[in-house]
């Protein structure tokens, strides 16, 4: 049987991830692409301490919480090594576009970002719901 709060947190975290691809949708419109980013890849990041949350799993540093992710759920083959990419990607481009001096971020960019945060989302919403541990209206 699956724990209450497992799923309590699991839902928190996938709630998390779909109001901050919201809000990466609304940055985009405004043209606002830096900020787009930014949520974008926090979206995706809320959705990978969703999984690691499945197996009791976390870490203090972002690129730390990245590779639990890549060995644990990519590397057996639970999740696409697509999400992977994604996922290494868009850190990247959070990196540049929070931190990068005189590094431009084009359009053509932050829309990959998006688009591949919204598939990444549902990747992972798919796999915890067939694990029973997302309902399929979430």
């Amino acid at each position: 049987m699956i724990d209450a709060r497992l799923k309590e947190l699991v839902s928190l975290r996938m709630q998390q991830a779909g109001e901050t691809l919201r809000e990466a949708r609304i940055l985009m419109a405004e043209h606002a692409g830096r900020g787009a980013v930014n949520r974008a890849y926090y979206a995706m990041f809320y959705a990978v301490l969703a999984v690691l949350a499945t197996k009791g799993l976390g870490s203090s540093k972002h690129s730390g919480t990245i590779s639990l992710f890549d060995r644990e759920f990519v590397k057996p083959g639970d999740l696409p090594r697509e999400l992977s990419r994604s996922l290494h990607m868009a850190f990247e481009r959070r990196q540049q576009a929070d931190y990068g001096e005189l590094i431009p971020l084009d359009e053509p960019a932050a829309t990959r970002v998006m688009e591949e945060a919204g598939i990444f989302i549902q990747k992972v919403r798919d796999y915890l719901t067939a694990k029973g541990l997302l309902s399929s209206d979430q």
